[in-house]
């Protein structure tokens, strides 16, 4: 059973320095216009190519300590973003990733520094995003060793507990209206045009009022272990979502 209706978090990922300017700029206008208060899944040191849109903007760190200073939630995403592991994720979604069958001790080290980098450029993260999907038992173990307590990603309706830590959970790539449960709809303003931000901004006209923060679902949402019937849809999605992203 799902007690709440639904509500929605915003997530922008894959952002650094090296973000589409224009892309990124109008997310963030709309970000500033509708009070949004996502999560920004910023990746810490990027070596990704795929990343490298422009050169960087010496700007980007002081326009996310404005965003997270106005209510947005930091999320270190990953590392370097580059991923070139070919473990297997928890989740397995993708044959490649960056955490999943790294040894524990060197993705210990990975997510110290993501951390670290942030915090000293005055942000403050408090969750912590896999690039891919892609992470691993020893990836939920350093996290936990070093006081990290949440995750944004699973495909139940609700958050809840596994492996000890929190997943809070991440289903959506566009806004989609649904009836009941947590949906965070995950945008990657480095691939999507003008027409995305449309779209959002027609969503959140309509849906506005049923937005949420990181910081409302960790104390309205309390997470446990999943129930039968959560864990048979969990299955069920993210067996349709393997279908269709498998590469």
């Amino acid at each position: 059973m799902i007690p709440k209706p639904a509500q929605y978090l915003v997530r922008f990922d894959d952002l650094c320095p090296t973000i589409t300017p224009d892309r990124w700029e109008r997310f963030r206008n709309l970000i500033e216009q509708s009070g949004v208060r996502p999560i920004l899944a910023i990746v810490p040191d990027n070596h990704d190519t795929d990343l490298k849109h422009a050169p960087a903007d010496p700007a980007f760190w002081e326009q996310v300590r404005r965003l997270e200073a106005a209510g947005a939630t930091i999320a270190v995403h990953g590392y370097r973003h580059l991923c070139h592991s070919r473990g297997k994720s928890l989740l397995d979604l993708h044959r490649s990733s960056e955490f999943a069958g790294v040894k524990y001790e060197l993705q210990r080290d990975w997510i110290r520094a993501g951390f670290r980098i942030l915090r000293e450029k005055g942000l403050h993260p408090k969750l912590w995003i896999g690039p891919r999907h892609g992470f691993d038992r020893n990836t939920i173990r350093a996290l936990t060793t070093l006081g990290v307590n949440y995750i944004s990603d699973g495909f139940a309706r609700v958050p809840f507990q596994r492996h000890g830590i929190t997943w809070i959970p991440q289903q959506l790539w566009g806004p989609v209206p649904k009836q009941s449960g947590l949906w965070t709809i995950c945008i990657h303003p480095n691939t999507l045009g003008s027409s995305a931000v449309e779209d959002m901004r027609r969503f959140l006209e309509n849906h506005g009022h049923q937005l949420t923060t990181f910081d409302r679902v960790i104390q309205e949402w309390p997470a446990k272990p999943l129930g039968l019937c959560e864990r048979i849809y969990e299955r069920f999605a993210l067996a349709r979502v393997r279908r269709r992203n498998l590469r």
